[in-house]
């Protein structure tokens, strides 16, 4: 039977094409993928597409745009068997992470992607992207379901789950990493997925459960050198924030000075949500692992693991848009809901 896969470009370079009167970099008309993408021909894959009206640049995507997707995905999942979506690569993982939280109980491909050139121009990485997300995004298995039903990123040959993905270069092609987790797929002369590390659901006949209410009263403090106690109180105990994300040193190591702690002390005390995670691209947190961390987790900040800031800014303002009651926010966090922790 062929399968279908929805593209939805929601901007970036990607879908940008020089325009042979004025020179310019301009989207092209995804309805006419095929003509300048041909090797997608060569699928026995139905491929239509959605354009967002107007296209977004990376830079200013936010939860609106989360919803939005989230539901043009809710309102096709039905007619596709899986859905490609073309994204700026600024905030690529913020929009992978997110959708992980939203998009409960999926059981189909959602492969986001997109490219360091154009895809208009010579040297573009957009058409091994594209064409390898299409491939991933129809592929199934002997008994006919979804070989990767996640959440993830394709970029530069490799397939890396979206909420344990962060960007780390602006030049190079393999623009994405993924640390913590090995890639569910890797593309050579095949695509060889890794299916001991893909996430399948328990039951594949599961309904769709798509979450639009989104909490965002979360900031992000950057513990760093020289930082002051002023500086940390309009940040950790500013009263319209919920939570916070403590990123800090190492394996969740901070300040010892007594204000830092006052401070962590006085901001649980107003009952905010705080969670430590690291600083670094690899590793987790371990808070009983040195004093200054036993000190965070004895005040009250919960441990994030090995999660990246991504994935916890999307997981916090999916969990708290679910619940007003911390306890149980904070009772969540800790577990591993969508392959987000290495737990």
């Amino acid at each position: 039977m062929k399968s279908s896969v929805l593209i939805i470009y929601t901007g970036g370079t990607i879908g940008m094409k020089e325009d042979p009167v004025e020179g310019t970099l301009k989207p092209f008309d995804f309805s006419q993928i095929k003509e300048e993408v041909p090797e997608l021909n060569k699928f026995n894959v139905r491929i239509d597409s959605f354009t967002f009206d107007p296209l977004i640049d990376s830079s200013d995507v936010e939860p609106s745009i989360w919803v939005q997707l989230a539901e043009i995905i809710r309102d096709h999942y039905e007619e596709y068997d899986g859905f490609v979506v073309l994204h700026g690569t600024d905030t690529m993982a913020y929009s992978a992470s997110a959708l992980s939280f939203m998009l409960e109980g999926l059981t189909k491909p959602v492969v986001f992607t997109g490219s360091q050139l154009p895809i208009g121009v010579p040297r573009t990485d957009g058409k091994e992207n594209l064409i390898s997300d299409v491939e991933i995004a129809s592929a199934k298995d002997f008994e006919g379901h979804a070989r990767v039903p996640e959440v993830c990123i394709y970029f530069d040959s490799q397939l890396l789950r979206g909420n344990r993905s962060t960007k780390y270069s602006a030049e190079a092609f393999n623009a994405f990493t993924s640390p913590n987790c090995p890639p569910l797929a890797e593309a050579g002369i095949s695509i060889r997925y890794n299916t001991d590390v893909i996430r399948k659901p328990v039951y594949w006949d599961t309904m769709l459960r798509v979450q639009t209410h989104l909490d965002t009263r979360v900031a992000i403090l950057k513990v760093h050198p020289g930082m002051t106690p002023q500086v940390m109180r309009s940040v950790i105990a500013d009263p319209l924030t919920r939570a916070c994300i403590i990123e800090t040193y190492g394996s969740g190591n901070a300040l010892t000075k007594p204000w830092f702690l006052d401070l962590i002390k006085e901001a649980d005390h107003m009952g905010k949500i705080l969670l430590n995670v690291t600083q670094c691209k690899s590793g987790t947190v371990n808070m009983d692992l040195y004093a200054t961390g036993a000190g965070l987790k004895h005040v009250g900040v919960l441990s994030g693991a090995d999660i990246t800031t991504e994935a916890a800014l999307g997981k916090l303002f999916s969990l708290m848009g679910r619940s007003d009651n911390n306890q149980w926010v904070k009772t969540m966090l800790e577990k591993n809901l969508c392959g987000e922790i290495s737990k």
